[in-house]
């Protein structure tokens, strides 16, 4: 067996230092990218998603080959996913920070647009998101709301109910 394919180029905890900046980067760039689903995703942001890790790659290894340069990278890259997902389980804050708060699209049929602006949501993709769920007329939106994971919720007037508890406040 090759040695040169378990023969690291440089120390380990510089492997651990290149995937951490390098995965912390790429997922501000990628906050910053906007709040849409893999499914929602133009052909223009899907292809920079491919070149983002392509063009990350180096930067990551440093040019090392070896298989056990890549094994640490993996693990650091799933260590860190673990943590950041750990991290915005037990912190409001940080699921703020890292996944973005729900923005109101529509509001009582009158579509917002300055948070449309806001997360770079055109009309006509709103339309589309409305039409996949059987929405033909904005008039027919209580409310939609952009949740963080890129999802359109979306309460229709006619799934209001008019009902009053006993304490006569609308149910929540």
């Amino acid at each position: 067996m090759n040695s040169s394919m378990w023969h690291m180029s440089f120390p380990f905890w510089q492997f651990i230092i290149r995937a951490a900046v390098v995965y912390i980067a790429v997922l501000v760039l990628l906050r910053l990218g906007g709040k849409r689903q893999v499914g929602q995703m133009g052909v223009g942001e899907f292809v920079a998603i491919l070149l983002i890790s392509n063009a990350v790659q180096n930067s990551m290894n440093g040019g090392d080959n070896s298989i056990l340069g890549g094994l640490i990278l993996a693990a650091v890259i799933i260590a860190l996913s673990i943590l950041i997902e750990y991290t915005t389980y037990k912190s409001k804050r940080w699921e703020n920070i890292v996944q973005g708060r729900p923005r109101l699209l529509i509001h009582h049929g009158e579509i917002l647009y300055r948070n449309l602006e806001k997360e770079r949501l055109s009309v006509r993709e709103l339309k589309t998101v409305l039409r996949r769920q059987g929405i033909h007329d904005v008039s027919e939106v209580h409310e939609a709301i952009l949740e963080s994971d890129g999802f359109v919720s979306v309460t229709k007037n006619s799934d209001l109910t008019h009902h009053e508890d006993k304490t006569g406040l609308p149910p929540v």
